[in-house]
C-alpha cells in the first residue's frame, strides 16, 4: 500500500494510553469498524508494513497500553 493513501475513520487513540489493552482494542474497533486492533506485548516483533486496516495495541506485561495506538 502506498504511503500517500489516506485511511478512513479515526486513526489515533491518545486517550487510550494507560488503559487496559482488551478495553482499548474493543474501543478502537468500535470507533473505527474498518480496523482490526491487535494486542501486542511490548518488545515483540511485528510486520513493519503500513496497513489502513490494522492498529497495534502495545501493552506491558500487566496488559496496560504503553504507546498511543494508531493505524499502521
Amino acid at each position: 500500500m502506498s504511503s500517500d493513501t489516506t485511511c478512513q475513520g479515526k486513526s489515533s487513540w491518545p486517550e487510550l494510553l494507560g488503559a487496559e489493552g482488551k478495553v482499548a482494542a474493543a474501543t478502537i474497533e468500535r470507533e473505527n469498524p474498518l480496523v482490526d486492533a491487535k494486542i501486542v506485548l511490548e518488545g515483540s516483533v511485528v510486520p513493519l508494513d503500513f496497513r489502513c486496516d490494522r492498529v497495534w495495541v502495545w501493552v506491558d506485561k500487566r496488559g496496560i497500553v504503553v504507546q498511543v495506538p494508531r493505524i499502521g
